[in-house]
């Protein structure tokens, strides 16, 4: 049996709970709905459990593997704000078309407005599928406007990851 997972941060909420639960189905789904009763507040019924239910998906690796697919890409904005509500607004339009795992935005330290992206795909197929997606295709076109210049890309094969 697969490992599942659930996480607060996809659905929308005042609290801004950040909690993710990982394991299997039912352990996942039982957690999950002791966690909504008791920090949520929310009744423990069937439509609470068909709720959670259909936000279970296959649990994923934090850290990409060999044969994974990154992409870095560099820009430069004077409207990070902007482009971060343009990266929310593109989540929200892919849905579960959405093939990136996770991405992390770094800022340079030695370059204002200067910015790195990491996204990672579990290969270069899935990578493919998202940025043929007509969401990403309207996303990027959105960023090309809050961009100062062309974005550089960097399409990388993940060959090793190693933890320290």
């Amino acid at each position: 049996m697969s490992r599942m997972m659930i996480d607060c941060r996809d659905v929308p909420s005042e609290s801004g709970c950040t909690l993710a639960i990982f394991g299997e189905r039912d352990e996942v789904l039982r957690a999950a709905v002791a966690h909504a009763v008791d920090a949520h507040g929310h009744s423990d019924n069937a439509e609470l459990r068909d709720m959670i239910a259909s936000g279970l998906r296959e649990a994923t690796s934090e850290l990409p593997e060999r044969g994974a697919f990154v992409q870095v890409i560099e820009f430069s904005t004077s409207r990070i704000e902007e482009f971060e509500d343009a990266v929310q607004r593109w989540s929200a339009a892919i849905g579960e078309a959405r093939t990136a795992r996770w991405a992390l935005t770094g800022a340079d330290r030695d370059q204002p407005n200067r910015y790195l992206q990491v996204v990672t795909f579990p290969d270069h197929a899935a990578a493919m599928a998202n940025s043929e997606h007509p969401a990403t295709g309207e996303f990027a076109g959105q960023l090309r406007k809050l961009c100062d210049g062309d974005a550089t890309f960097h399409n990388l094969d993940v060959h090793e990851v190693r933890t320290f």
